[in-house]
């Protein structure tokens, strides 16, 4: 069983930068939740034979930090098969990790004109056949273009790749980007790659706030129901957060909108002030009921 949503109008027209009028290159992170459950308890939700497992897919949109794309499957079901359905308009930037390496699926996004950018697999058989210049001082310690010596279903993977080498200070180790883009700066692709840790952070955040650790029911449909609506609440507190002007913290603003439940007060003006007292409510008015005549009713028969 499968649930997908994508929000109208995904990126269908280029958002254009406000400084310079030119349209901005869409960028979208793609990455996928897996949460483990007791294989007897979710006996629908496949994964191991001891472990049963759900599994989120999330396309999430680099403009806001927001999804623009949720797909719910069962854990065993694999990443490539989302991917390979997603709708991706042409010129946007879609960045991933290894789990999602499929060099079919990167030819025909390279004939559809979308970019990608991910980290190149560890044995990869690829040559070079261009070198780029770097700078000095630049962490970026190669730029090179070529392509893959690979075979898959009778057909050869013909289209040119570049790779990038990037060195890590804080891990003191090497990383090997793989993109489809040859015309952006290679700092620029790395800084791409860099910004992917912020779907990281969005699950973290809908994990921690939205209590989707535990589930209260079992049943495939009560999953569902559980993860649509954590989604659903991120996206009204995040646009909450981004309305407010009071620069709250993700984790706080949840907090207080919980002890403010049950409060009788304006939302838009306790998002500005939340530390003022509550106005008192307004007078209970009792409902007037209608007084029942009884003895026009016919009695009812012995």
């Amino acid at each position: 069983m499968t649930h997908s949503r994508r929000a109208r109008g995904t990126a269908r027209h280029f958002k254009r930068d406000p400084m310079t009028n030119k349209p901005e290159i869409p960028k979208t992170f793609l990455q996928n939740l897996t949460h483990t459950t007791c294989a007897s308890a979710f006996d629908w939700a496949k994964y191991r034979q001891t472990k049963g497992a759900v599994k989120m897919h999330l396309l999430l949109d680099h403009d806001g930090c927001l999804p623009v794309f949720a797909h719910i499957t069962e854990g065993r079901e694999h990443e490539l098969k989302t991917a390979r359905g997603l709708p991706l308009p042409k010129g946007s930037i879609v960045v991933m990790d290894r789990a999602y390496v499929d060099y079919h699926l990167f030819e025909r996004w390279s004939a559809e004109g979308v970019f990608f950018v991910t980290r190149m697999k560890k044995h990869a058989d690829w040559y070079r056949t261009e070198s780029r210049e770097v700078p000095a001082d630049s962490p970026v310690r190669a730029d090179e273009i070529g392509e893959f010596h690979v075979f898959q279903a009778g057909r050869r993977i013909k289209r040119q790749y570049r790779r990038i080498t990037v060195w890590r200070e804080d891990k003191q180790e090497e990383l090997v980007i793989l993109t489809n883009n040859l015309h952006l700066a290679a700092s620029t692709i790395a800084q791409i790659y860099k910004a992917r840790w912020q779907i990281e952070l969005f699950f973290r955040d809908l994990k921690q706030n939205l209590r989707i650790k535990t589930f209260v029911g079992t049943s495939a449909n009560a999953v569902h129901i559980q993860i649509w609506t954590a989604l659903i609440a991120i996206l009204l507190i995040k646009y909450l957060q981004f309305k407010s002007k009071c620069g709250w913290h993700l984790s706080n603003l949840v907090a207080l909108l919980r002890l403010n439940l049950f409060t009788y007060r304006d939302l838009w003006v306790w998002i500005e002030r939340p530390y003022e007292t509550p106005p008192f409510p307004p007078p209970f008015v009792q409902a007037e009921f209608w007084e029942l005549d009884l003895g026009q009713q016919n009695p009812c028969p012995s």
